[in-house]
């Protein structure tokens, strides 16, 4: 194995980081190897320390039959000069009018939305599971079940989250965990018709069982894939 060489990009040490790049020979050795994690938790504990990126590269070079290893270096912070944004003023009297009619009818269709048939009190949606309002408030918080935020209203509970056995379904958790345990964002999935699921809407492929599908369509979503 070669011995370790200076890096060519001239990165002085930082805090006492290593400057060396470390060169062997093709294939990897258990040295080489070491060092890799090595590299990895340096960045980790140097990115922690100044708050922003740190790079280390891995260099193969099939042609000279050698990998490299570069030293930790510190990524530049993007200036706001870059990017000059161009203070426009406030909004005008029009653009205004259009964002607060916009927020209205928002208003207005969640409380459509909640003032639902389908849509139960924290005690009603308990009564029919058997149990508190207490226990039904924490499997909201915790995501296994669906509870929308009404504002007035106070939370709402689809009847149709429950399975053919009266339980909730068994892919809600994922699904809050999908989008950020946004209540609206599960709620506005489950309702929607899907490319990804046929044509059917979250909540119709998990009544036939198609919990696989579901997930995978809203992890498309989640990380935007267009549907």
């Amino acid at each position: 194995m070669a011995a370790p060489k200076r890096s060519n990009s001239g990165t002085a040490s930082h805090a006492g980081a290593a400057a060396l790049s470390f060169t062997t020979k093709l294939p990897a050795q258990a040295a080489f190897k070491k060092v890799v994690l090595e590299r990895y938790q340096e960045a980790i504990a140097r990115s922690r320390k100044i708050g922003h990126r740190v790079s280390f590269r891995v260099e193969v070079d099939a042609a000279a039959d050698a990998q490299t290893i570069t030293p930790v270096e510190e990524q530049p912070i993007a200036s706001d000069d870059i990017f000059p944004v161009e203070d426009t003023g406030m909004p005008d009297a029009d653009l205004e009018a259009a964002l607060a009619g916009a927020r209205a009818r928002g208003r207005k269709r969640v409380a459509e939305i909640v003032a639902g048939e389908d849509m139960l009190s924290a005690d009603a949606f308990a009564k029919l599971l058997g149990t508190s309002r207490v226990t039904v408030n924490a499997r909201r918080q915790s995501g296994q079940v669906l509870g929308i935020d009404g504002a007035k209203r106070g939370f709402r509970f689809p009847v149709w989250q429950l399975d053919e056995d009266g339980r909730p379904f068994g892919a809600l958790p994922a699904l809050h965990a999908m989008f950020g345990n946004s209540a609206w964002a599960v709620y506005r999935f489950l309702v929607s018709r899907h490319r990804a699921l046929d044509g059917r809407t979250g909540l119709r492929a998990l009544q036939q069982g198609d919990d696989a599908s579901v997930l995978a369509a809203a992890e498309g979503m989640a990380r935007g894939d267009f549907d």
